[in-house]
């Protein structure tokens, strides 16, 4: 369960304006259901996330968590670019609590590196970091997943792959996804969250939100 109680966050603008992304918002994101973030572009998706992630601070509020919640899936900005994909693996496996020796085997295995797997990250293109990114996401079990965009990189296979991960973490897990594509929400969620205008509004039908969402961008289009 992840609670909002009271939060609020206010940025400031080039201009010396504000922009409310959040005021006084009381939400509640339940255990083991996936729920979509809906909302135009910059009405705060993704700065949700980071506050839930615990990269961004709320200006005013408590957000309290039970259970283990991830890293944003798929984010390889993390990385110390001096170690080698194994090293980093290693690095989050202490640090998440999780055995080492299987977490090293699962991501070998899935980011499919070969030998680039022991070699420095400075050295990866950016579609080997992000296959080592993913698998390091999915080889996690977490309670709540954050899901911002992702796109699983590769032939068909590996995206076919990936997917079938990630939809397999999802039968035990909770997510909260963050994507323009209402067709993917559909499919990976139950439930919806609609931010408009420094507002937070929970929906269990995930198409009720989408419905929510549409109208207030006066559109029945994705964004």
């Amino acid at each position: 369960m992840i609670r909002f109680e009271n939060v609020s966050k206010v940025f400031r603008t080039p201009g010396g304006g504000r922009k409310t992304i959040f005021e006084n918002a009381n939400i509640t994101f339940p255990t083991g259901r996936s729920v979509g973030l809906l909302g135009r572009n910059g009405a705060g998706k993704t700065t949700l996330l980071k506050m839930i992630g615990g990269s961004v601070a709320p200006d005013a509020g408590v957000i309290s968590k039970s259970g283990t919640v991830s890293w944003t899936v798929g984010f390889a900005g993390s990385f110390n670019r001096a170690m080698s994909g194994a090293q980093n693996t290693k690095f989050v496996a202490r640090i998440y609590g999780v055995d080492t020796d299987e977490l090293m085997d699962f991501v070998q295995d899935f980011a499919e590196l070969g030998g680039h797997f022991y070699a420095p990250v400075r050295n990866y293109s950016s579609g080997m970091k992000s296959r080592l990114a993913f698998g390091l996401s999915i080889g996690i079990p977490f309670d709540t997943y954050l899901v911002d965009e992702v796109t699983a990189v590769g032939d068909a296979a590996f995206k076919r792959k990936s997917r079938e991960a990630f939809l397999a973490r999802m039968e035990r897990s909770g997510a909260i996804v963050v994507t323009h594509s209402m067709r993917q929400l559909k499919k990976l969620c139950q439930s919806g969250v609609v931010l408009d205008d420094g507002k937070m509004t929970y929906f269990e039908d995930i198409n009720d939100a989408i419905d929510q969402h549409h109208q207030n961008m006066g559109s029945d289009e994705d964004e």
